[in-house]
Formats: structure tokens, sequence, C-alpha cells
């Protein structure tokens, strides 16, 4: 999964929910707190499998649900449920790089039971991302594979490493009717297919720094040069510990102080500088952006959940904001949710330097992973999506392949005539 590993792969060192060899654990509804309690215990869950990301997704209803062995609480998912259009008694439930359950045994004996919960509650069709990954490719084969014009795509290149429960997963759900939903370029209706991941367990900045190439180190160099300042802020205003990179090659970066309405928050201020810029970067990059009540929504709810859930990190140069980011953790796994750049003052690196303050951070708070989130699989030098794919090849770590989302349908002429609505309106 892109951000918990219940399933044992060479490199993992992340706990997973117990195993249930044998045993055919029953789903039933659990309390958010419940729900919380689950994820705590386990070394990192997805975020958007949380309660809390249930209230961040206004527009869908949502409910936590657990897999019992007797007594004994399993297994646990957020679903959130969308309405079809004009026919609101039914509902496509979703879950999000989830379910959070044991994926490297008999999956019927886990997802039969989701399956006939929801339906008798009125789903058409179950979507499910499997936190489970099938291949792995070096930043190394990266970048020979863009270099070299005979190879368009990361499946051209054999991965380096591969995952057996990966591949017997998405065989088991094809065999029994599940759909895969993962388009070829990488990017669909739901979270993408390939990632782009940093390992950080058992490394050192130094280890990091010498894993980038030499724009990126260069770069990181150059912010702090030019005197560019990273603030990071937590939602109850608690101060981030001042400090520089190795080798002064760092920013500096210190907790704002500001609080929202409800005294959680970050300030007003510093979330509407964000949400400028961002809006200002989907202009030139073009892409819909997200309304600031979302954001104000995302902050006040996963902060609430947890302090350490969810952080902004905001770059100045000379007083003018340059760059900024949205860090979530969960555990041991930190993402990059979300950023923003100006068009101006781009050659002081602000972007850079947000980055390695939030690797920074994931690395102190004992992360085992820094998640870049999404990428197409092109490797094609003339298509536009392989920029972004060189600039998360610059920090080094991997590209890696999952299982992809996979729909199974409940009621066939419902999820027909849904699937064709979804079509029509471009999904």
């Amino acid at each position: 999964m892109a951000y918990s590993e219940p399933v044992p792969t060479a490199d993992t060192t992340r706990s997973h929910p117990a195993r249930t060899a044998g045993v055919h654990p029953i789903v039933r509804p659990i309390s958010a707190a419940e729900h919380l309690a689950f994820v705590r215990a386990q070394r990192s869950v997805s975020f958007l499998q949380t309660p809390a990301w249930g209230r961040v997704k206004t527009e869908w209803r949502s409910e936590s649900l657990g897999w019992y062995d007797g007594p004994r609480l399993v297994g646990a998912g957020l679903v959130l449920h969308r309405p079809v259009p004009r026919l609101q008694r039914y509902t496509l439930a979703y879950l999000p790089e989830g379910p959070v359950i044991d994926w490297t045994g008999d999956i019927a004996a886990w997802l039969d039971p989701l399956a006939a919960y929801l339906k008798a509650r009125g789903a058409f069709a179950i979507r499910l991302g499997p936190p489970v990954r099938t291949d792995v490719w070096s930043a190394g084969q990266v970048k020979e594979g863009i270099a070299d014009a005979g190879t368009r795509r990361l499946t051209d290149i054999n991965a380096y490493r591969t995952d057996p429960v990966g591949a017997r997963v998405a065989g088991r759900l094809r065999d029994v009717g599940w759909l895969p939903q993962s388009p070829e370029d990488g990017f669909g209706v739901g979270h993408p297919q390939f990632k782009y991941e940093v390992p950080l367990a058992g490394r050192t900045e130094d280890d990091l720094l010498k894993g980038m190439n030499q724009l990126w180190r260069r770069n990181i160099r150059k912010a702090a040069k030019e005197g560019v300042e990273v603030t990071a802020g937590r939602v109850a205003g608690e101060q981030v510990t001042d400090g520089r990179g190795t080798g002064g090659q760092g920013t500096t970066r210190r907790g704002m102080t500001g609080r929202g309405a409800d005294g959680q928050g970050l300030s007003g201020e510093d979330l509407h500088a964000f949400h400028d810029l961002y809006v200002h970067t989907a202009e030139r990059d073009r892409f819909t952006p997200r309304p600031l009540r979302y954001f104000e929504t995302m902050f006040a709810v996963l902060g609430a959940e947890d302090p350490e859930r969810v952080r902004l990190y905001l770059a100045r140069h000379r007083g003018d904001l340059v760059a900024a980011t949205v860090m979530v953790r969960v555990g041991t796994h930190a993402v990059y949710a979300y950023g923003a750049s100006s068009t101006e003052n781009r050659e002081v690196r602000g972007s850079n330097a947000c980055q390695w303050a939030m690797i920074r951070d994931a690395l102190a708070a004992g992360c085992d992973v820094y998640d870049l989130r999404g990428i197409t699989p092109t490797l094609d030098a003339d298509d536009p999506h392989v920029g972004l794919v060189q600039f998360k090849v610059g920090t080094g770590g991997q590209a890696v392949r999952y299982v992809g989302e996979w729909d199974l349908p409940l009621r066939p002429l419902v999820y027909r005539t849904f699937d064709l609505y979804m079509k029509r309106r471009g999904r």
C-alpha cells in the first residue's frame, strides 16, 4: 500500500494486522475510537484509512468497519459511500488504500464478509485499493530508462524486486470477479498505482543527501545560500525544533504559533497564504484546485485526531512566499500530500527547500519511508509527465507499483449504469 504494508515483503520493517490463517473473521461496524485505537496499534496505516479522513470527505458518507476473530479486532477499514445519481438508495462503497487486513493469506475470508455486509446495506459495488506492492524499480533504473529512447514505460524494465504476494492478490481478485480500475497511465479516478518513495529506515541525513542526484544537492545548498527560510507548523501551534541540515545544507525551521478560530488549527493567515499560492500553481499547471474550505477542514480534522498528523511548510525568500507543501504522517509513513510554488523566484529553489525540510522531519520522527505520491509510469522523454518523474527521481529512492484499485459489482445493472454515467462525465 502507499502508507502501510501489512504484507511482509523482503524490505518490510513495519508491523501488520494479525494473521488469521484458517480463521474466518466477521465484519461489523466499529466506533471511531475503536478504529483509531487499531490504527495506532499498527506501525503505519494510510491516512486515507484513518477515521478522521471520513470527516474530511464531506461529500461522502463514511463508516468504520472492523474484522473480528471472536472478541479480537484483527482488521479495520474506512468505507466512503458515494450515492448513485438519481438512485440515492444505492452507493459505491470505497476503501481507498485499504482495508487494513492480512493480505498474505486467504483474502476471500476477509473480503467475502465485507461484500455481504455492504450489499445488505445498499452498496451496488465495492472499490478498494489493496495496500500491496507488486514491483520496485531503483532510481538508477528509472534514470537509465528515461535516457534510453527505446524504453517508453517503467513496465518495459525488469523490476529489481518483485513481491509474489502482490501478484497472488491481483490474480485472486481477478479470479473471483473483481475488475481492475487502474488505467495504463497510472492515474485513474481514485489513487495512483505507481508511486515514488524514499526509504528512510536505518539511514542518516548524510545517507539521504548522498542518495540524491547532484542537481538536488546543489539546489538544497542554493536555497540555504539564498537565505530561503522554511517554517513548519503543526496544528496545535507547537514549536518545531530549529536546525540546519548536514553540512549547513538545510534550511531553518521554526514553529508557527498562530491558532485557528477553534484554537486547534494553523493561523488563518498561513493557510490563506498557502492556498493563494496553490491556486496560482493550479492556474499555471492547469489543474483544478481544491477550495480553501477543504484545507481548513483537513487541518482541523486530522489535527484533532493527532497533533502530529499534518504539517504545513512555507518557504519564504526575503519575505516573499516562494513554495509551500503539506505533509501527512501516520505512524512511520510520511506523505507529501500537496505542493505549490511561485512562478517568480524559482531560482532560489524553495520547492527543494520544502522537500528537504519534510524529509528531515520524517527521518527525525522515526519514519520508515517518505512518500512522494503518484507518478505516471511513462519514461518517454517527450511525454509532459516525465518532468515530474525526473524531479522525484532526483531524491534517490525508488519507483513502486501497487496492485491498484479494483471494483466488485454487487448489483451488476446498477454498476453498469454508474460506469456509463462516469464515462460520460469523464470520470
